[in-house]
C-alpha cells in the first residue's frame, strides 16, 4: 500500500527458492524457530521451512494443538524434521522457559520468525469497536511485548559470527504503517533517527492509558483494528530500531553493514485466509508462508536489514520499503 511518505525500491522475488548449491546455504543444521504455529500462516511456515530441509521448531501456546500440529506434519506430509515446545508469547514466564529449553536442546538459532498474533476485531468491520483495557493490553502483551522479550531472551542462543547471518523476521502488518497515525508528535517521533525502544515503548503505555480513560479515539490512533494496528505499529518500529542498533554494534565490516550479523525485517502477508480474518482473503496460508520462506532464506550476499516487506501483486513479488 503505496503512500507518500513510502519510497519504495520493487524487487522480484520468486517464491522457488534456489535449488543450487552455491545458493542454497542452509542445511538440516540450521534452526528455525516459529511463534504461533500450530495452525494458519505459522503452520504453513513450518511446512515450508522444514520441506526445505531445515530444522524447524514449532511453537504454540497450547501443548495439545501443537503437538497435534506436529503430528499432522509427519502423518500427511511426511515431516520428522519438527520439534514442538509450548510458547505463549504474552507470558514472560513462558519465554523465559522456553529459552532454557531451546539451550539444551540445539546448539545455535539461526532464524526467529515471530508470527503468533492476537486481535478482537471483526474482519466484516474496518472501523474498530470499543476497546477494553483488557483488551488493548492482551494484544500489545502478545503482539508487541512478546516478539520484543522472545528476542531479547534468544540472544544468547543465537548463532553469532555465522557467515549465514541470523535472521529475524517480524510477521506484521500494514495496518500498522506511518500513515495510518495521525497524530503529529508520534509521526515526528517514529521518523526522528534517534528513536529508542524507550519512545516505542512509552507510545504503547500512552495508548493504553488513552484506552482506559476512554480518550483514545480523539489521539490520532489508527482508525481501522485500532489496538492491533497500534501493536504492528510499534512492532514495525522496534524492528527498525533493533536493526540499526546490531549494525551500530558491529565490528568491523560485513555483508550489507550487518556488523553483528544479524539481520532485522518485517513482512506483511496480506488479506491472507486465516482464523484471523474468519477464512476470508486474497491469499492462503501456504501463499503467505511461500513468500515468508523465501524472505527468511534469502541468500547472504543479498540479505538486507531494517526493511518492511509488503506483498505484492502478482503473488511471486515483494515490495520492500525502507520506510514506514
Amino acid at each position: 500500500m503505496a503512500s507518500k511518505e513510502l519510497e519504495h525500491d520493487t524487487i522480484l522475488c520468486s517464491p522457488s527458492l534456489p535449488q543450487t548449491t552455491a545458493r542454497r546455504w542452509w542445511t538440516e543444521e540450521t534452526v528455525a524457530v516459529v511463534t504461533g504455529a500450530n495452525k494458519g500462516i505459522g503452520f504453513a511456515i513450518v511446512k515450508r521451512l522444514a520441506e526445505l530441509g531445515l530444522t524447524v521448531v514449532l511453537t504454540a501456546r497450547n501443548e495439545e494443538k501443537g503437538l497435534e500440529a506436529v503430528e499432522n506434519l509427519k502423518r500427511n506430509n511426511g515431516i520428522s524434521s519438527v520439534r514442538f515446545c509450548i510458547l505463549d508469547v504474552s507470558d514472560p514466564s513462558s519465554i523465559s522457559k522456553f529459552a532454557s529449553w531451546f539451550k539444551h536442546n540445539f546448539v545455535a538459532l539461526d532464524i526467529l520468525i515471530n508470527n503468533a498474533a492476537v486481535t478482537f476485531n471483526d474482519v466484516d468491520n474496518e472501523k474498530t469497536a470499543e476497546v477494553t483495557a483488557e483488551q488493548a493490553e492482551e494484544v500489545m502483551r502478545t503482539n508487541f511485548y512478546g516478539p520484543k522479550l522472545l528476542i531479547e531472551a534468544l540472544l544468547p542462543c543465537f548463532r553469532w559470527g555465522s557467515p549465514s547471518f541470523v535472521r529475524i523476521l517480524n510477521v506484521t502488518s500494514r495496518l500498522g504503517l506511518l500513515n495510518k497515525l495521525k497524530n503529529p508528535k508520534l509521526r515526528k517521533m517514529l521518523v526522528d533517527e534517534q528513536l529508542s525502544e524507550d519512545q516505542i515503548q512509552g507510545m504503547v503505555e500512552m495508548f493504553l492509558e488513552n484506552v482506559k480513560n476512554g480518550t483514545w479515539k480523539n489521539q490520532g490512533w489508527p482508525e481501522i483494528w485500532t489496538e492491533y494496528a497500534v501493536s504492528k505499529l510499534a512492532l514495525n518500529a522496534f524492528s527498525m530500531v533493533l536493526a540499526k542498533r546490531f549494525k551500530l554494534k558491529g565490528i568491523g565490516g560485513s555483508c550489507h553493514g550487518l556488523g553483528l550479523g544479524v539481520s532485522v525485517n518485517c513482512y506483511c502477508p496480506g488479506f491472507t485466509q486465516t482464523c484471523m480474518t474468519g477464512g476470508k482473503g486474497k491469499y492462503s496460508a501456504d501463499d503467505a508462508a511461500q513468500v515468508a520462506a523465501m524472505l527468511a532464506l534469502i541468500p547472504p550476499n543479498q540479505l538486507p536489514t531494517g526493511k518492511f516487506f509488503l506483498r505484492h501483486d502478482p503473488p511471486n513479488s515483494a515490495t520492500i520499503s525502507s520506510k514506514l
